[in-house]
């Protein structure tokens, strides 16, 4: 706690004079974010740091494994789809980003089971919700051997079943409809901080290139 509390008075000594202006603005105007960033609760996953964002810029959506569930899902295991529709309906987004990365506990435990599932009844319930995934591994990626890389490929097509299920939500598949609204399947390496985006039309991901601002070519980047 006394690092969090050093930090703050950091940011209030040494850094908040910088942004004071834009603090100003965002509370007299209030918040309006062009991108509703999925991810992860992975302490080493943080969006604004990777993307370079502002304060206001994004609005930030972390939970376990960067699952999101079909729409259909209520109850405990979809607060998600609270912040989902509020991103698309209230603050009307422009895009969607689902950010998946290497490394990823909750990749691990549902590749290869909780422990103790009943001492974790939530996050046993939770992954749960993203069991297509490991069926979908162990059909169709038996020819990994190397865990980083089964892992990887896990991680990878984690990204995509969120993106399937973004569409399920009515507010979203209006969006997409109505060509306002963009999703976008992304791939964070940790170790060498490269990030990786799906190219729907090779069907993989490759390494995040700058957009050409000449060229008329869809963003979209969902399977």
């Amino acid at each position: 706690m006394q690092q969090l509390i050093d930090g703050v008075h950091r940011f209030q000594t040494e850094q908040f004079g910088r942004y004071r202006r834009l603090f100003r603005r965002l509370s007299k105007e209030g918040q309006n974010p062009h991108t509703l960033f999925i991810t992860c609760c992975d302490s080493r996953v943080l969006a604004e740091l990777i993307t370079q964002s502002q304060p206001g810029d994004l609005f930030v959506l972390k939970n376990i494994g960067n699952i999101v569930p079909p729409a259909h899902v209520t109850g405990s295991t979809n607060s998600t789809a609270a912040a989902i529709e509020f991103a698309v309906q209230t603050l009307q987004v422009n895009d969607i980003v689902v950010c998946g990365h290497s490394q990823c506990g909750a990749i691990v435990a549902l590749m290869d089971g909780l422990p103790n599932p009943d001492a974790a009844p939530h996050l046993r319930d939770w992954l749960a919700l993203a069991h297509p995934v490991r069926e979908l591994i162990k059909t169709n990626y038996n020819h990994l051997r190397d865990t980083e890389a089964r892992l990887d490929a896990a991680a990878e097509e984690n990204v995509l079943f969120s993106l399937e299920n973004l569409h399920t939500y009515p507010a979203v598949a209006a969006g997409l409809a109505a060509g306002s609204l963009h999703l976008h399947g992304w791939f964070f390496k940790i170790a060498t901080a490269e990030l990786f985006a799906y190219d729907p039309a090779n069907k993989q991901f490759a390494p995040l290139r700058k957009p050409d601002p000449a060229s008329n070519e869809a963003s979209e980047s969902q399977p």
